[in-house]
């Protein structure tokens, strides 16, 4: 019998909950059958979204959970007030095994507060960090950390790089993936103490392919598969890298229409600008896991359509599949077996 993957999936976080949310959620059990969604929410909301489609009802469960996470919340007295939220709901599934995957498009400080909270760091990891894939020239690259922790320290970095390593090979399939630390110049006398200090750790640490420093202009060519970082560089850069291909596509679409002559041209070039296109599309890409979690937990955008959850739900699968979990246990916590959790 095929083993299913078993997803709760916060039904009300997000900007489009829960219409985006349960559409895909559908989407998802309908182009694939080994996949459980738990859809964990304000049950008659949810129920009502789910009758407008139709889906294999053996994949789809409600679980009713009648409190809300809102995004302006303190998220330490939110996660511990709030016990019958979706998300704190739908977090103690993976903790308590009855889910292998979290996946909600709800407050990002929330989630990393319930992340560590409720379903607990793997024992020798010292900061879960967040690790979205960026499109880039060449394929995608990992971005981590993009937001859990902005004072982190350069003990801290290497666990990314580690982590983030494993995450490529084994869900990207890229052999001896290239790790780079962001910094002001491929030199790597320059950079602040954070930098120089991580520098010389990365060199040393066994199991990555470290390759040295990358500026930011470099990363969007494909300048390296792991790019590390600290979560206020990292955020920095996502957010820059999110606002500049929006902009560029809109203003190219723009030109594309502003007269007969390039509408002409625009419609010849289609197909090959929608391919284009589409590779900067973020979304195909699912969401960014919070590595180094005794289970998996995935953010996704605060607006998140469809595509976007339907696609984390695919990605918890392949998450499931290579047993990146077992290999972080293995590849990482026996290196840093004597290592104090901070």
């Amino acid at each position: 019998m095929q083993e299913m993957t078993k997803v709760a999936l916060d039904a009300m976080g997000g900007d489009n909950a829960p219409v985006e949310i349960v559409k895909g959620a559908v989407n998802a059990v309908n182009a694939r059958n080994d996949i459980k969604v738990f859809l964990v929410g304000q049950e008659t909301l949810v129920q009502a979204e789910l009758a407008k489609y139709s889906y294999n009802a053996e994949q789809i469960e409600v679980v009713h959970a009648p409190e809300v996470i809102e995004m302006a919340e303190p998220p330490v007295i939110a996660i511990r007030r709030k016990k019958q939220s979706s998300m704190v709901v739908a977090m103690n599934m993976v903790k308590q095994g009855e889910a292998d995957a979290f996946i909600s498009a709800g407050s990002s400080g929330a989630i990393l507060v319930g992340g560590q909270l409720i379903v607990g760091r793997i024992k020798g990891i010292r900061r879960p960090p967040l690790a979205p894939l960026i499109p880039t020239e060449t394929g995608v690259s990992l971005l981590i950390d993009c937001g859990a922790n902005v004072d982190a320290k350069s003990d801290h970095l290497v666990q990314f790089a580690q982590m983030g390593s494993i995450y490529m090979e084994n869900v990207l399939g890229i052999k001896n993936p290239r790790v780079a630390i962001v910094n002001i110049g491929a030199e790597e006398e320059k950079g602040n103490a954070l930098v120089k200090e991580t520098i010389p750790k990365l060199h040393a640490c066994e199991g990555i392919n470290f390759t040295g420093c990358i500026e930011a202009r470099e990363i969007p060519k494909g300048g390296a598969d792991v790019i590390v970082c600290e979560a206020f560089v990292g955020n920095v850069i996502l957010k820059l890298y999110e606002g500049l291909s929006s902009t560029l596509i809109h203003v190219i679409k723009g030109g594309l229409m502003s007269t007969l002559v390039s509408k002409i041209g625009a419609a010849l070039a289609l197909p090959a600008l929608k391919k284009t296109l589409k590779s900067f599309d973020g979304t195909q890409y699912g969401g960014a896991p919070l590595l180094g979690l005794n289970g998996l937990v995935v953010k996704t955008h605060g607006n998140s359509k469809c595509t976007e959850i339907t696609n984390a739900i695919f990605q918890c699968i392949t998450f499931k599949e290579q047993d990146i979990n077992g290999k972080i246990k293995e590849h990482i916590i026996v290196e840093n077996a004597d290592s104090e959790e901070e």
